[in-house]
């Protein structure tokens, strides 16, 4: 064991690290912060929980002892994946830099971005900040990076889990080639060291302990439930969080809709509970995990954002209501216990439908945990209520369904809409010339004669009538009778015959001329 006056540390900050009670560095801290204070880049490999925080935290405070902040042009980068860990690397940075005049900044959406830019443009030593809202800032001008001494990368493996890798490479870009860079992570993907070879300068690798294993200090417990009922899942938690030696504990959830019914389960069975996922509002999730650090609180339920680099000192016990979908997100949601040496305990409830996904967490924890039977709960016998779609409370099975169309139902639907001329049902098309000819044996072929037959005929207008609005019928009735009124007060004058022509869109050209919209060509 490394005491932390053995690691080269100025004597401010072995104060501001005596005053929070730690004497004795971790193995990543005593292995990193030798070589951060040295100036070389450094490759740490540790899991969530082993003092990664401190361990670039304090050789940056130092090595920014000297120097001076330029307005919108920050000296230290911190880049972390989530809210919850950028707002908990800047409260150890405010811890441990309290005896010197470093100024910070925290970077993170859902707060006011007025005030992060008012400090901004004041000038600070150390930016702390997520990655969408630092390029956010950046494309509206408002932070320059090509002063940056320093870089830090917290969580990389979930930084690769979150989508920001393509983030992560354009913010490396737009620093200094000569900065320095401090690279953390709990594994190492092949994107992750693809990344490292590509913009660190022959880093230090420090390993604390070996990748994706849980700590010795967490006992483990397998609860199996022979239903994947929701409410057979809900009544084995509550079971649990029921145990007498549940001091607070962590409920993680694999989907944010599951964390909502969950925390409400609890609350509505007597269990002082809450939700946090990425959906609710920041400062609603500042307050709660602030509830739950000091007491205040007894159960969070939470999806994973908050299952990595939270630093919740004294949880003792975390429940795995999902088994989770990656195996590497098992050992970060009990990571949350058996904190600093102390004991805690991890349930996992599994269902028959979870045997894929426990199985891929058994073999890189590489343990079986002990298997736990809750007594006195017959799971067979229970059944979730179907949910509901109306005030009424009926349940989906009890909606009405829609009558399938037979030929015969949607021959009888009424129309709704005028037919286009070109998609006139075959008997109109054959009626509509036997009608005409009758007249046309009869009648001279005038022009006048021609419009007065093409206003009659036909099964067009019939249609239209009955399906025109209410208010347009009246207008229709009202001109035909004021063409009937024109005729019988002036005959028409013999005129020559007309060329006539067929108005695009009709019938086609089989069809009598006498049903066409004439055309008069004067000669």
């Amino acid at each position: 064991m490394t005491e932390f006056t053995k690691l080269g540390l100025s004597a401010t900050t072995l104060q501001a690290v005596a005053d929070t009670g730690y004497t004795v560095a971790t193995p990543i801290q005593a292995a990193a912060i030798p070589v951060a204070l040295a100036g070389r880049d450094v490759l740490g490999i540790a899991q969530t929980g082993t003092g990664k925080t401190a361990a670039f935290t304090l050789p940056m405070i130092d090595r920014l002892g000297s120097g001076r902040a330029r307005a919108r042009m920050p000296r230290a980068l911190v880049l972390a994946p989530t809210r919850e860990l950028a707002d908990q690397v800047a409260e150890s940075f405010a811890k441990y830099a309290k005896g010197t005049k470093l100024t910070w900044v925290l970077l993170i959406g859902g707060v006011s971005m007025g005030d992060q830019v008012a400090m901004l443009n004041k000038g600070v030593d150390v930016l702390i900040a997520t990655p969408g809202r630092l390029l956010d800032l950046f494309e509206r001008g408002k932070i320059l990076l090509t002063g940056v001494e320093m870089m830090v990368i917290d969580e990389a493996d979930r930084m690769l889990d979150m989508g920001f890798i393509p983030d992560i490479e354009r913010i490396f870009k737009l620093t200094p080639p000569k900065r320095q860079t401090l690279f953390f992570s709990a594994t190492m993907p092949p994107e992750i060291t693809r990344l490292t070879t590509q913009f660190l300068k022959d880093p230090t690798r420090v390993e604390a302990s070996r990748p994706a294993m849980t700590a010795d200090t967490i006992t483990q417990y397998v609860v199996r439930i022979p239903s994947s009922d929701p409410k057979a899942k809900r009544t084995a938690l509550r079971a649990l969080v029921g145990r007498e030696d549940v001091k607070n504990g962590i409920v993680f959830c694999n989907r944010k809709s599951e964390v909502d019914i969950v925390a409400k389960s609890l609350k509505t069975h007597g269990f002082d509970a809450a939700p946090i996922h990425g959906d609710l509002d920041q400062s609603l999730r500042t307050k709660t995990l602030a509830d739950f650090r000091s007491g205040a609180l007894k159960i969070l339920v939470a999806s994973d954002v908050a299952a990595r680099g939270l630093d919740i000192p004294d949880v003792s016990h975390v429940f795995n209501y999902d088994v989770s979908h990656h195996a590497d997100d098992y050992v970060h949601r009990i990571g949350r216990t058996g904190r600093a040496g102390k004991l805690g305990q991890a349930f996992m409830i599994v269902t028959p439908s979870d045997d894929k996904a426990l199985d891929k967490v058994l073999k890189l924890i590489k343990m079986d945990p002990q298997e736990l039977t809750l007594e006195g709960i017959d799971f067979n016998a229970i059944k979730d209520r179907p949910r509901t779609d109306d005030a009424k409370g009926r349940s989906r099975s009890d909606r009405p369904r829609p009558v399938p169309k037979s030929d015969n139902v949607a021959s009888m639907e009424p129309i709704t809409s005028p037919l286009p001329r070109a998609e006139k049902p075959e008997e109109a098309r054959e009626e509509a010339p036997r009608r005409s000819r009758s007249r046309r044996s009869t009648k001279p072929e005038t022009a006048p004669e021609i419009v007065d037959v093409a206003v009659d005929a036909a099964p067009e207008i019939a249609v239209e009538t009955e399906t025109a609005p209410a208010k347009a019928a009246p207008q229709r009735r009202d001109r035909n009778r004021d063409r009937d009124q024109t005729r019988e007060a002036k005959k028409p004058e013999p005129q020559k015959e007309p060329r006539l022509q067929a108005a695009p869109g009709g019938f086609g050209d089989d069809i009598p001329a006498f049903l066409r919209r004439p055309v008069v060509f004067s000669d």
